[in-house]
């Protein structure tokens, strides 16, 4: 099974920029989508139900905000949010349960440049994680997968030490990352490569996509049977059409 995340920063500009030929060129078995910024009724059909997918949408109530969703040929059983409304209400989850394990899409809070949301973030992050653990303990394998929005160590974005204070690498934000590590969950991207200088988001600022100074804080987080069955995690960086790009993991 070959597993697609990408934070499209709308769903209605990616699809001029040539995001359907993209799906069918890639044709993953499920893609998680983050950051539609879009209502299913604002959409094009073959946006709101591509050919050979089912497709399941959560969306905020504010328009052209958030909102997450997920394409996947094969039909599991979907819970749209987590049941809290402040966090629903900005269409921040999916969680799909297939047979061989419960895939968690979501779309993490930006905690914003003045700091002022980062209480609702770490909130989102331990309702997140208390979900996650206790279907772990129920013997589930489990997915989290989407944009973090959170810098995990000084290897995951370009220039460390300018940003120790801002939203996305403050301390008690990678805590919560390495919470979700102590708690079962591994980052399948660094089982498979080490090194520093990849990254999933880059400022649409002074060249910095070109330059590569970026973040990387769109992640898949496996739990152990997971990943002992991975086959491959990377990204695809050369995909455009967001500020984001795609990442992969494939499972046999």
């Amino acid at each position: 099974m070959r597993i697609i995340s990408w934070n499209v920063n709308g769903i209605r500009s990616s699809e001029k920029s040539g995001f359907l030929e993209w799906l069918r060129k890639e044709s993953p078995d499920v893609l998680c989508m983050q950051e539609t910024k879009a209502m299913p009724k604002q959409l094009s059909y073959a946006i709101r139900q591509p050919k050979g997918y089912h497709a399941y949408w959560a969306a905020a109530l504010r328009p052209g905000y958030s909102g997450v969703a997920l394409y996947t040929k094969e039909k599991p059983r979907v819970e749209l949010g987590i049941g809290i409304k402040k966090y629903d209400d900005e269409g921040r989850t999916i969680i799909a349960h297939y047979p061989d394990f419960i895939l968690f899409n979501s779309y993490y809070p930006n905690g914003r440049h003045d700091l002022s949301r980062i209480p609702y973030k770490l909130g989102y992050y331990d309702e997140i994680m208390k979900k996650a653990k206790s279907l772990l303990r129920d013997g589930k394998n489990v997915i989290l997968t989407g944009d973090f929005n959170t810098a995990h160590t000084e290897l995951d974005l370009a220039r460390p030490k300018d940003n120790e204070k801002n939203t996305g690498f403050r301390p008690e934000e990678r805590e919560k990352l390495s919470e979700l590590m102590d708690a079962g969950f591994a980052d399948a991207f660094r089982e498979f490569t080490k090194g520093g200088g990849h990254y999933t988001w880059w400022s649409q600022r002074a060249g910095a996509r070109k330059r590569n100074i970026g973040w990387r804080i769109d992640y898949f987080l496996a739990s152990k049977n997971v990943l002992n069955n991975a086959k491959a995690s990377y990204m695809m960086p050369d995909v455009m059409g967001s500020d984001h790009c795609p990442i992969v993991l494939e499972v046999r």
